[in-house]
């Protein structure tokens, strides 16, 4: 181990010989011992495969919002269990926002990949580039859900009852979801689901949905 991961184990946590960690190597987390220790780079005996949580097949399209709680959706989804993440430009985007997306995005996916780590997922969560609403909307999956705080009768919850194979939510930006795209949605199948009669903040929907179809999926 190298780099930054290195130097936050040498310096900060004290690393020491012997020491155990839980290691995720890209596809598995294994049991793993430190055998050499220098300033930039630890070294480790990698031992068994541990038991790690199996994320559900969920991808977000998260319409962008103000970037501290957009990141602190990120961060909190990927704990959960999100797949993927795409951002996305909708009408009610701010216009500044829109325009600077496309250079938060590294720092988005350090954001889901210390979450990543932390949260001992084998598997990342990948965040991508951000995409105009209609390009994202045609992001594929066995059963796409619009959450839409105008929908009366279907429950989140609910629709997730007829789920196989990839989950896409797709969550709207502060103020929601402009009719126009959502009259878009329904044109190209998506289903619209609530949240439940309570106005949420958008990260707040965001990591509510998250751990709805995670509990339902699992």
């Amino acid at each position: 181990m190298t780099g930054d991961h290195a130097d936050h184990l040498v310096r900060v946590l004290r690393a020491r010989l012997g020491q155990e960690f839980d290691i995720a190597t890209g596809s598995v987390v294994r049991r793993s011992r430190i055998s050499a220790i220098s300033p930039d780079r630890v070294e480790f005996e990698l031992g068994e495969e541990v038991t790690a949580a199996i994320p559900a097949d969920v991808t977000l399209l998260i319409a962008i919002f103000k970037f501290d709680r957009m990141e602190w959706a990120i961060e909190k989804c990927t704990e959960l269990g999100a797949l993927r993440m795409v951002p996305v430009i909708a009408r009610r985007t701010d216009t500044h926002l829109a325009s600077a997306a496309a250079k938060r995005v590294e720092r988005w996916r350090r954001v889901a990949r210390q979450a990543s780590e932390q949260s001992r997922r084998a598997v990342p969560c990948e965040i991508d580039a951000p995409a105009k609403l209609q390009q994202a909307i045609e992001f594929p999956g066995a059963l796409r859900i619009v959450l839409s705080e105008s929908e009366r009768q279907a429950q989140l919850r609910d629709v997730l009852d007829a789920a196989q194979g990839r989950v896409v939510l797709a969550i709207g930006p502060e103020g929601g979801w402009a009719e126009e795209e959502l009259k878009l949605f329904h044109k190209t199948g998506w289903i619209s689901a609530s949240l439940g009669p309570t106005i949420l903040r958008a990260e707040t929907a965001a990591i509510a949905a998250c751990a709805i179809a995670m509990s339902e999926l699992r």
